[in-house]
């Protein structure tokens, strides 16, 4: 057995982070040199206590094949942060994710991606507004990033898609299922296009609540800004805002929903300076520091915004 079969087996220990994780991989040569560790060997290491129950509950000479397998049959891949094609933003937040699974195709580096994220349960402007402003970032290349939820996540997904765009589902459990299971036809839908699902957590696993807060920061992380679309007060999409103001990230609110019945969250982000914006090509254009891109053809768009935002990063 070779690293990646202990990778896969470190991504199983969900009571060591990220930075213990690394530090293991760094150290250890395959799963079978993971497997032989006692308690001990493993508190030297990575240096802090673990408890001795919760690692004996996993039997990882069994589970890394059972997942192996699974990964197969579903199409999953998986880089972990020791590989050249885990994306860069995401390696550069405060606790990136010790490995990334995903279905379909990674979104090129090169290519800035747009979070949008909002109520799952939005107005008829909301879902007019995220569908909009999302098809116009894919119809410019941009991919829209996402959770894959009811509501404004399922609208900016298909609006992003139906543009043309490379959208990413970023889930809160295992690539083995689909979460919800109402979204599976979209799912599918943004794989075809060319974009993917995307996730934390090896198969298997449960999209247990405290897994949805841990999956906004991949979102932001993702992204070169966030726009929230609409979300109310103690909306969970106000934990994905956090996270990009923490992680450097541009805020952004969506401009005609800040007076909607589902606004209050947006309203009081917009006041403690988040911008207000109404279209693709307000964002596009702040990002190329040129001239709309209404009147250039489709291709020309793509590379102009493109070049342009990449020489500004």
């Amino acid at each position: 057995m070779g690293k990646n079969e202990l990778f896969l087996g470190l991504s199983r220990l969900s009571f060591l982070s990220a930075r213990e994780k690394t530090i293991l991989g760094e150290n250890l040569d395959n799963l079978e040199s993971l497997t032989v560790l006692s308690i001990e060997d493993i508190r030297q290491i990575v240096g802090r206590g673990i408890s001795v129950g919760r690692l004996e509950s996993i039997n990882l000479s069994e589970t890394v094949p059972r997942d192996t397998e699974i990964m197969r049959r579903f199409g999953i891949r998986f880089v972990t942060v020791f590989s050249p094609e885990y994306p860069p933003l995401l390696r550069e937040i405060h606790d990136p994710p010790f490995a990334i699974f995903w279905r379909g195709s990674l979104p090129d580096p090169e290519r800035p991606l747009i979070g949008m994220v909002g109520t799952r349960s939005p107005t008829g402007t909301g879902m007019r507004v995220a569908t909009r402003i999302a098809q116009e970032f894919g119809e410019a290349g941009v991919g829209v990033v996402s959770g894959l939820a009811r509501g404004i996540d399922a609208f900016a997904h298909r609006g992003n898609a139906s543009g043309g765009g490379r959208s990413v589902a970023v889930l809160a459990c295992g690539l083995d299922r689909i979460y919800p299971r109402s979204n599976a036809r979209l799912a599918a839908t943004l794989i075809g296009t060319g974009g993917c699902l995307l996730s934390e957590y090896p198969p298997g696993t449960e999209p247990l609540k405290f897994r949805f807060p841990a999956r906004n920061r991949i979102i932001s992380g993702l992204s070169r800004a966030v726009l929230v679309v609409e979300a109310p007060e103690r909306s969970g999409a106000l934990i994905t805002a956090d996270f990009a103001l923490e992680q450097g990230r541009d805020l952004l609110v969506c401009g005609e929903t800040l007076a909607s019945s589902k606004g209050a969250g947006i309203a009081a982000l917009h006041a403690d300076g988040a911008q207000a914006v109404f279209s693709a090509r307000e964002v596009l254009s702040q990002w190329s520091g040129a001239k709309a891109f209404a009147s250039r053809p489709r291709d020309a768009q793509l590379r102009f915004g493109f070049e342009n935002s990449m020489r500004s990063m």
